[in-house]
């Protein structure tokens, strides 16, 4: 009981500038992936990483076209076959993003010892102007038979932050697990 004690008692809390929504989202969106990790559940990167690599090459490219060799009216041909790559892989990019991630804040792998052969997708929705925040769960791969039905629970941000912007995170955790709990639970079959 005194080790956690302790543990709260060193851990800061979590606070927003409570008139900047990007804040609020920023800040629950955090605790959301801490909470999902702590539940056994590793954080699959690998949509990252592609995000990464290609942002690296549509770097590359960009630099290859600045600073070759030759000067402008001879690198004619390379500076347009640069900027073609450039848009293609650009487009690439946000197809992904657009088609892949949408609101996503965390991709995961099934946890350890599960029965279910595919991850999560947590995505959170906070729109401009509006203290409700949309918090969805789905199946990393919808179309699998372990896939379970997707779930969601759209409350107001102000019963989890105090009048200085300090995140209850009790509050906000004890929402977030039921959330979890209720996509874990197996459907009741019909009689």
């Amino acid at each position: 009981m005194q080790e956690k004690k302790a543990e709260t008692g060193t851990k800061s809390a979590k606070k927003a500038n409570l008139l900047d929504h990007h804040s609020i989202k920023h800040i629950l969106d955090e605790s959301v992936s801490e909470i999902v990790t702590s539940r056994g559940y590793v954080e699959d990167a690998r949509m990252s990483n592609v995000r990464l690599l290609l942002g690296t090459i549509i770097i590359v490219i960009a630099l290859f076209a600045q600073f070759y060799k030759k000067k402008f009216p001879e690198n004619r041909d390379f500076l347009i076959g640069c900027i073609v790559l450039y848009i293609v892989f650009n487009g690439l990019l946000q197809l992904i993003i657009y088609t892949k991630e949408k609101n996503a804040i965390l991709f995961t792998y099934p946890p350890t010892g599960s029965v279910t052969s595919t991850g999560l997708v947590v995505s959170s929705k906070l729109p401009r102007f509006s203290d409700l925040y949309t918090l969805s769960i789905a199946s990393a791969d919808p179309k699998s038979i372990s896939a379970g039905k997707p779930v969601e629970f759209t409350k107001s941000v102000t019963q989890w932050f105090t009048k200085d912007g300090v995140l209850v995170e009790g509050l906000f955790w004890k929402d977030v697990e039921a959330l979890i709990n209720d996509y874990a639970a197996e459907p009741k079959k019909k009689k």
